[in-house]
């Protein structure tokens, strides 16, 4: 019978564009017959309006980066538009994803932090790995993993969306001050206030997590820790260079100073990441990584077999 008499015969049946078809649950499957599927009943309890407003966390005095309001308020054109997705400049070479050296004065941690991590290294091990046990890489660290990062920038705020773990970053442009620090709740990538000095971009941050939060191999950050951020557009808009200055007066002695360029990348995005500690056994880079490379005897670096 073909498809044009299978079609008078009530055989096939033509749902409209967008219908789903009616798919039958067998009541037993390879496990045996399935449990009788409970009834579910939800008591719903109205809220009140000043329960649902306390629900929502404001910070009055001032409107958010996103409201319809502060966006269409007058303001200088900005000298440059971050928007884009960027990518670290490793042409130097690999290590110049780390911010040193030079290195400054360090007090006591970050000095043994240089002893420790060769030490590691030399046994193929990794010192603090607080990445691959799922902790956020927090700035400046996050800037250059190796992942593009996407930049949107508005008159309010310039959004920023790592491709490592989707790490979201919000620098604010809207003449806000920093929060109360008897409120304030620090985060791994802080709070970014960002001022146009001319040409140039200059952002401050500060309110930093410290819990397992390290710059290059280990070297710790303390609740001190406070980073300025000199962003400039180069080469026609294809280049954004940052001039990182880092401070933490228990941590290192002055001013700790690292720039880093970045090039734009127009035929890539930013996809959904998620860090799964099970699946960091696939990141020779990790603890875990290594050990299972190990037992797979293949090698923790390039994936060939061990002799």
């Amino acid at each position: 019978m073909n498809a044009r008499a299978m079609l008078a015969a009530g055989l096939i049946v033509v749902l409209p564009c967008g219908t789903a078809l009616a798919q039958t649950i067998s009541e037993t499957d390879d496990q045996g017959p399935l449990p009788e599927q409970p009834e579910v009943v939800r008591n719903y309890v109205p809220l009140t309006p000043e329960r649902l407003h306390d629900m929502v966390p404001k910070h009055p005095g001032y409107l958010g980066a996103l409201a319809p309001e502060n966006l269409a308020r007058p303001r200088p054109a900005a000298p440059f538009d971050l928007t884009g997705t960027w990518f670290i400049d490793l042409a130097e070479g690999f290590q110049k994803f780390l911010f040193g050296p030079p290195y400054p004065k360090f007090a006591r941690p970050g000095r043994e932090a240089l002893i420790e991590a060769p030490k590691y290294q030399a046994r193929n091990e990794t010192y603090r790995d607080a990445i691959g046990q799922c902790y956020p890489p927090g700035m400046p660290m996050l800037m250059t993993r190796v992942w593009p990062h996407a930049f949107i920038q508005l008159p309010t705020a310039v959004y920023i969306i790592s491709g490592f773990n989707n790490s979201v970053r919000i620098i604010y442009l809207d003449g806000r001050d920093f929060s109360d620090p008897d409120l304030v709740v620090p985060s791994y990538n802080g709070e970014s206030i960002g001022k146009w000095d001319g040409d140039t971009l200059v952002v401050r941050s500060k309110y930093f997590e410290v819990d397992n939060h390290y710059i290059d191999h280990g070297i710790p950050i303390s609740d001190e820790f406070e980073m300025t951020e000199r962003i400039r557009m180069l080469e026609n808009g294809t280049v954004m260079e940052v001039e990182y200055i880092l401070t933490d007066p228990q941590s290192w002695e002055g001013e700790w100073r690292s720039t880093k360029r970045f090039g734009r990348q127009d035929y890539t995005d930013i996809n959904e990441s998620n860090c799964i500690l099970a699946y960091n056994a696939n990141l020779p880079g990790t603890d875990l990584g290594r050990e299972t490379a190990e037992e797979r005897g293949t090698s923790d670096l390039e994936g060939v077999a061990n002799d």
